[in-house]
């Protein structure tokens, strides 16, 4: 072998081996990098909707509320927040957290991209009282180092952010007079105004346990064609 073939196999060796090394890398970064969260995907599309007034849109398959908007910030292939068996006497918040429960999902603390659900909102039976059970559903933002938890939920014909502190429930304010807690039920002839933070009746976690199987059909008629390909070999 001449000596200018020798170094240019040197040369194509080097270069290859290179170009290897640094798709190695490449898929080594790729697998490190962290994939995207259900949670944070949810968040990331319902912060991108503030200040809308409808949910039409983007949606004609979600009610235009706040249940709708939490089932669409989530909402892919085979995921849905609300069961397959939605009860005659259920409000899409109540749906929402009962297969929350069923898959073990429900919490006490909130984070990012978690549901958050309230109680007695609005007067939903219409009897001026605080009965009305599940009313109203958001989706954690952020939590201050204070324990302010920002929410994004649709109310009062818009979605908005909102806040609330577990630790002062009936405070409006901190001492340093910034708001904590949001108005959240008005005041009615036989009752007074809520805040948020009065009104909080858990928190959910969302992720791949809520999406639905593959349909058996589907299953079944893939393994079909596989058997069909097979058999044309």
């Amino acid at each position: 072998m001449g000596r200018g073939v020798w170094v240019g196999a040197l040369v194509s060796a080097l270069v290859w081996g290179g170009a290897a090394q640094a798709a190695n890398k490449a898929t080594a970064a790729k697998k490190a990098r962290p994939a995207v969260q259900l949670a944070d995907r949810a968040l990331w599309r319902a912060k991108s909707w503030v200040g809308m007034t409808t949910l039409a849109k983007m949606s004609s398959t979600v009610s235009d509320d706040c249940s709708g908007m939490t089932r669409l910030a989530f909402q892919q292939r085979r995921l849905d927040l609300l069961p397959d068996d939605v009860l005659p006497e259920e409000n899409g918040v109540t749906a929402i957290h009962r297969k929350a429960r069923a898959l073990g999902m429900l919490t006490e603390t909130p984070k990012p991209g978690a549901l958050v659900f309230f109680k007695n909102t609005f007067d939903r039976n219409r009897d001026g009282l605080i009965n009305d059970g599940l009313t109203h559903i958001g989706i954690v933002e952020r939590v201050g180092t204070d324990g302010t938890v920002t929410f994004v939920h649709k109310s009062g014909g818009l979605v908005k952010r909102s806040r609330f502190n577990l630790a002062q429930p009936e405070a409006r304010k901190d001492a340093k007079g910034q708001v904590i807690n949001d108005w959240l039920r008005r005041k009615g002839k036989k009752t007074r105004g809520y805040l948020a933070g009065e009104l909080v009746a858990g928190f959910a976690s969302v992720d791949e346990r809520w999406r639905s199987p593959e349909p058996r059909l589907a299953s079944a008629k893939l393994a079909v064609k596989g058997d069909a390909r097979t058999a044309r070999r």
